[in-house]
């Protein structure tokens, strides 16, 4: 088949390599608009390997479907996108379009569809690749792969240890299955499922009155980003290496134990949290101890 890539960021470059490694006939590379002044590594590699890169700013534009026409693909494989493509677009190839969404659909659309089942507290997770439509997430099911979120998973350790190479993999079977004409197209439930958008700072703030337990699912859903945090003397604090500690009472917030090794043991509304390892805004990440020292934080001092 004639394949479009169609992606960004590191992933996007990982599934046009993992395509061309085996031999799959790219026929054109399209890429987000740049947004800084390094390239995206999707973008570097496919320069790298002779391609044009395609950028367009919007997807309503004719002369972006008829350049996307020109290439005369088979296939459309989509591998993290962002940007809104219409079905008019979705469906010039003779075989249509895939798409990666790292969720086991219908659960959990949405653009931090990451994020959330940690957050959640979930057991479980996974990976759809699915056929795109003019809904956000809700086009039939091509196939799906599960993954366990362990306890202490964060949501860099479960993108890159199991959803991204997980999707790499699943994309490649996908295209066999397109190409061998036995790819299905299972129907979602419009009525099934969840949505939510993105994660963002607002809600990544701790709320120190919540079961530590949650506070602790919010701390590993939200690392790397957008980062949990909280307030101490007035200065955004955000928390990374975290982990559940001893029971502890005392006023939701305050520190009740400094530990050069491990960390600031902070009360919840049940229980506590030990953090190891934070941020000021515009520092870098630093031990909860060194911050502590700096900060002046001794047990009794209150956050949030």
């Amino acid at each position: 088949m004639r394949i479009l890539v169609h992606g960004q960021q590191a992933f996007g470059k990982s599934v046009l390599e993992a395509l061309l490694n085996r031999g799959d006939d790219v026929v054109g590379v399209y890429c987000a608009p740049d947004t800084g002044a390094r390239n995206d590594p999707l973008k570097e590699y496919a320069l790298q390997r002779g391609f044009e890169v395609n950028q367009p700013e919007s997807w309503k534009d004719p002369v972006v479907w008829e350049k996307f026409r020109s290439h005369n693909a088979d296939l459309c494989v989509m591998a993290y996108v962002t940007k809104y493509v219409p079905e008019e677009v979705l469906n010039i190839p003779t075989q249509g379009s895939i798409q990666y969404h790292p969720s086991l659909l219908p659960m959990h659309k949405g653009p931090s569809s990451i994020n959330w089942p940690i957050i959640l507290g979930e057991k479980k997770t996974g990976l759809t690749i699915f056929w795109p439509d003019n809904g956000l997430d809700t086009g039939p099911v091509l196939l799906q792969k599960e993954v366990t979120i362990e306890p202490d998973d964060t949501l860099g350790s479960l993108y890159f240890n199991s959803l991204y190479p997980m999707g790499v993999d699943a994309i490649l079977e996908a295209v066999d299955q397109v190409s061998e004409g036995n790819a299905p197209r299972q129907a979602q439930d419009p009525d099934a499922g969840t949505y939510e958008g993105w994660c963002r700072e607002d809600n990544a703030k701790v709320d120190w009155s919540r079961p530590a337990r949650e506070i602790y699912n919010l701390i590993r859903g939200c690392n790397p980003q957008p980062g949990a945090w909280t307030l101490f003397d007035g200065n955004k604090v955000q928390i990374f290496d975290a982990q559940l500690a001893e029971k502890a009472s005392g006023t939701p917030g305050a520190v009740v134990d400094i530990d050069e090794k491990d960390g600031l043991t902070i009360t919840a509304g049940q229980g506590a949290v030990l953090i190891k390892r934070l941020r000021v805004s515009g520092a870098e990440k630093v031990s909860a101890a060194d911050y502590a020292r700096s900060a002046g934080i001794e047990v009794g001092s209150v956050l949030g």
